[in-house]
């Protein structure tokens, strides 16, 4: 039997850039183009920033799926692929399938999967356990065709489609007994005595069981097919009979329709943990992404939960990933930042390189394994290498970024200098979008020991678009702070042409340790930096130094 393909997650940090989805799609398109066990699918950790937009929409490449929790769900176990029953099942059928299969719960769904309700052994128990209860199957509705499956028996007068509507269960023991206790629509277990037979018929029974396989005459068929009475025969005594025929109501009659405790295949297993621990029952119906009955689990499931597998791309720190990565597989890191606070459980392939953008590592990989670059998927990696490196002018850029980006070119067929004009452009477009969309659309937490704080990044072509973004983000600062839940952020608008960076920030003494950092003076929240314009190599490490200063 072939082995089944599982899947794996080729994911970049939260508030994506362009490297990181970019970079993610095209190691998708790699991994898959090698062809081992496993399909492989692009996600994204958070929204996608108009840069991005812009590239995936000249490339016609659809954005990776969001996924913002890698924590195991219920379609990460073993679910119990139990078919769902038609909830016209007579109870017997139900019982003696659950008896076979060894399963003790039910579920009853209609013509397209949806569920309808659930049946237990316990349900059954009960129901059989209400002696009393003699009109269960005209209640019911219950169908001949139900009554004949759990008697074993055979219908000789009447339609077998018909259903029960009126009339209780009786047993016919001597025409003195019958007259006047069976009323019209009765359903009458009798023997193979003639007098008994025609007592019930002429009594207005709706029906009637002959018991023990006797044969019934021909004047007792005449008078049933007269009076509009059905005529069944079953090998069973009577008392097995009469112990059987309640048996015959449909599981709809009994099963719990409202309230029912059940779990969607996205739904968190910690999640179903509480609601399992919370509950008496043994198990519990899962429906799938489209609200349709896939099957049952129980609590022994929880015991083998699969965890997700996931390849980071662009980022290899715990506090820009996505929530949940202690819980998954990690089988990859591809990056080209410092190392971070990541831990793992077993070895990985960790391939870090410095070098100024991911795609680049990837276009390397590309090569080693010999397979050929689509053009969008050039045009991807072209616009990641652009966007990490400012067009070459970072300093975090290098000789293989460019000769890179310069190959991806000729496939894509673009000339750098103008297409990269026009995706900075379309990053910088602040129509129509808020601080917090400004802010957060290219923004990541960055700790060392004791020191963690955030920073934002956007790109300018224009002083006036400079000047714009610094309207917009200035008054939000305060509540990006709250939002971002670290002592201190920082927002750097950089002006991609004059290499310069005005630095906004906010947080406890956070000027100060700009002021430290750079040995510059700061104004209104605001401090100028001129030639920085790289966040990972001319930023990040002033101000980890100076925090790191003052606090040790």
């Amino acid at each position: 039997m072939a082995n089944t393909r599982h899947k794996v997650n080729i994911i970049g940090h939260k508030n994506p850039d362009t490297d990181s989805i970019c970079s993610a799609l095209a190691y998708t398109y790699l991994k898959n183009q090698l062809g081992d066990n496993a399909t492989y699918e692009a996600r994204r950790a958070g929204q996608v920033n108009r840069e991005t937009e812009f590239v995936l929409k000249h490339f016609d490449v659809e954005a990776p799926r969001l996924c913002t929790d890698v924590s195991p769900q219920v379609k990460d176990i073993d679910i119990r692929r139990q078919p769902g029953i038609d909830a016209e099942m007579s109870v017997r059928a139900a019982w003696t399938m659950m008896r076979d299969v060894e399963i003790d719960t039910l579920c009853a769904v209609g013509p397209d999967r949806e569920l309808q309700g659930l049946i237990s052994i316990k349900d059954i128990a009960n129901a059989n356990m209400d002696l009393f209860d003699t009109e269960v199957l005209s209640k019911a509705g219950t169908s001949y065709r139900n009554v004949l499956s759990t008697l074993e028996g055979q219908m000789l007068v009447g339609d077998p489609d018909a259903r029960i509507t009126r009339g209780r269960i009786f047993i016919g023991t001597s025409p003195e007994i019958m007259d006047g206790a069976v009323h019209p629509g009765d359903l009458v277990l009798v023997t193979n005595r003639y007098e008994v037979q025609m007592c019930a018929i002429d009594c207005g029974a709706g029906a009637i069981v002959v018991c023990c396989g006797s044969a019934v005459p021909r004047t007792i068929l005449a008078r049933a097919q007269e009076k509009g009475c059905m005529v069944i025969t079953t090998p069973f005594d009577s008392y097995a009979a009469a112990r059987l025929i309640s048996t015959a109501a449909p599981v709809r009659h009994f099963m719990r329709t409202r309230d029912l405790m059940l779990f969607s295949v996205n739904t968190p297993v910690e999640d179903a943990r509480k609601v399992m621990a919370s509950v008496r029952h043994r198990y519990f119906p899962v429906l799938d992404e489209n609200g349709k009955y896939c099957g049952v689990i129980s609590r022994r499931n929880m015991l083998n939960v699969h965890r997700k597998q996931v390849i980071m791309v662009d980022h290899n720190e715990r506090g820009q990933a996505v929530d949940g990565l202690e819980q998954a597989e990690i089988l990859e890191v591809i990056d080209h930042h410092r190392l971070g606070s990541l831990e793992t459980t077993e070895p990985v392939y960790f391939r870090n390189v410095p070098v100024g953008c991911t795609a680049t590592i990837v276009y390397t990989i590309f090569g080693e394994k010999n397979i050929p670059i689509p053009k969008a998927i050039a045009g991807l990696l072209l616009s990641a290498i652009l966007s990490d490196t400012l067009m070459f002018r970072s300093p975090t850029s290098t000789m293989l970024d460019k000769a890179a980006a310069e190959a991806l070119a000729v496939i894509a067929e673009e000339d750098i200098p103008t297409y990269a004009e026009q995706m900075f452009e379309a990053g910088a477009d602040l129509a129509g979008r808020t601080a917090d969309d400004v802010f957060f659309s290219d923004f990541k937490v960055f700790s060392r020991g004791d020191a963690k704080f955030g920073v934002g990044q956007s790109i300018y072509m224009t002083a006036k678009s400079i000047a714009a973004a610094e309207a917009l983000v200035k008054p939000f600062l305060t509540e990006a702070l709250a939002q971002a839940g670290v002592p201190m952020v920082f927002f750097m608008c950089t002006n991609m042409k004059d290499q310069t960076t005005d630095l906004l920030f906010c947080g406890q003494d956070a000027g100060e340790i700009v002021s430290e950092a750079f040995h510059t003076g700061v104004q209104d929240g605001m401090a100028v930096l001129p030639g920085v314009v790289s966040r990972k190599k001319q930023l990040i490490p002033p101000l980890m130094a100076a925090i790191q200063a003052r606090q040790g």
